[in-house]
Parts: C-alpha cells; sequence; structure tokens
C-alpha cells in the first residue's frame, strides 16, 4: 500500500492537480480539504503519512492549520504550498514545523521529490 496524503488546498483544480500527480507516482489520497478546519478534522480521521498544506485559504490559514495539526501529532509531516512571494509565510511555515514547501506554479517532480523527502524515502 502506498504512502497516505492530505491534500489542502481551497481551489478544488488545485486539489485535483496535486491528487493526480501523486497518485500517478503511486502515493493514496488518504483525504482532502478546501480550508484548514476541515483540514484538522481530517487529519483526525485519516491519519495521513503526509499533509500537502496551502498557506493562503478561508476560515483557517495554512500557518494556522499548521499549527493545529503540529498540536494533534508533533511529528505530523506537513509540506507547505505557497505562491510566488510568500517568502515571509513560507520562513514562518518552516520556523512553525513544516518539513518542505513547494512554490506554486510548480512542477510535477517538484511535489514528488518533496514527498518523497519528508518521507525519507
Amino acid at each position: 500500500m502506498g504512502k497516505r496524503i492530505l491534500v489542502v488546498d481551497d481551489a478544488s483544480f488545485m486539489r485535483m492537480m496535486i491528487k493526480d500527480i501523486l497518485v500517478k507516482n503511486s502515493f493514496e489520497i488518504a483525504d482532502e480539504a478546501a480550508d484548514g478546519v476541515a483540514a484538522v478534522e481530517k487529519y483526525h480521521s485519516s491519519n495521513p503519512d503526509v499533509v500537502i498544506l496551502d498557506i493562503t485559504m478561508p476560515n483557517m490559514d495554512g500557518l494556522q492549520t499548521l499549527n493545529e495539526i503540529k498540536k494533534i501529532d508533533p511529528n505530523a509531516k506537513v509540506i507547505m504550498c505557497s505562491a510566488m512571494g510568500q517568502e515571509s509565510m513560507v520562513i514562518e511555515a518552516i520556523k512553525s514545523g513544516a518539513a518542505d514547501f513547494i512554490v506554486k506554479p510548480f512542477q510535477a517532480d517538484r511535489i514528488v521529490k518533496a514527498v518523497n523527502k519528508v518521507l525519507g524515502l
């Protein structure tokens, strides 16, 4: 069984694109969420190996979501996604415990490399 990934992004096309890349590379989709509140709930229920988490989202942004997930599981492996020009948020995310980050727009191989890196593969 492949490693299970929780995909979190407020844009459904972005979730679909990320899921497609992951499935084509033998990863399993644990679940998906469109905002941070749902992401925290789904982290509890789906118990993923890795979370791919967008920074800019409604209700609870990616940094708040990262902090909530880390409260649940200090060992959670979270990869942050950000658009260009959000360097300060990326630095904040790394300080808060993110394992890696991907800058949008991204290449498929960058997602796969980031997931493999945080899983130690």
